[in-house]
């Protein structure tokens, strides 16, 4: 699957998105308040997004929780209908455009929408792609039993299984190994 600049940036955007909503009650919020969501679209090099206030706060909060359903569908049927409901009520205009130094790309928000339309309607259309790939199941969630975070699986045969195999992988790799040597050891 040839994936574009663009559409990884919004991947990666949506996989940043999703993972800073907390885990539970206890958990802080990865987007606690205006200035933390403008430092979210500076770090993601949003364009077109003007000042932000705690409406548009709340609304990227709501569109998170949406993307994190659609990381959460159990089949491809499922995940198309929630993107195309997200879609369509960012009212995505899609438009050519070539700014900051990038060549030709699409932009599928509309000029002067709100970012949590801009999210919608780019990240929506990057997922879509996958969807439409048959590539769905690359949608994840790490299988460690303490972590859950998303992630989008871009290896070659599908086998990823962890958000950070250096983090997760490891630390469960090692636990195996030392149950291993313990049950060994009698």
């Amino acid at each position: 699957m040839l994936i574009t600049h663009d559409t990884r940036c919004a991947l990666d955007t949506v996989v940043d998105l999703v993972n800073s909503a907390p885990e539970d009650d206890a958990a802080a919020d990865g987007l606690p308040d205006v200035p933390g969501l403008t430092d979210f679209v500076r770090n993601h090099k949003m364009s077109d997004v003007g000042v932000l206030s705690e409406f548009d706060l709340s609304a990227v909060r709501r569109v998170r929780g949406r993307f994190a359903a659609i990381f959460a569908a159990p089949d491809a049927r499922s995940a198309a209908v929630m993107i195309n409901e997200l879609v369509a009520a960012a009212g995505t205009t899609p438009r050519l455009t070539d700014h900051d130094g990038y060549d030709w790309h699409v932009h599928y928000f509309a000029p002067g929408a709100s970012v949590a339309d801009h999210l919608a309607a780019d990240c929506g259309m990057a997922l879509a792609f996958f969807v439409v790939a048959g590539e769905q199941e690359r949608l994840r969630r790490c299988e460690a039993p303490d972590c859950r975070r998303a992630f989008v699986d871009l290896s070659r045969n599908r086998s990823r299984r962890y958000c950070d195999s250096r983090t997760c992988g490891n630390r469960l790799h090692v636990a195996a190994y030392r149950a291993r040597r313990k049950e060994a050891a009698g």
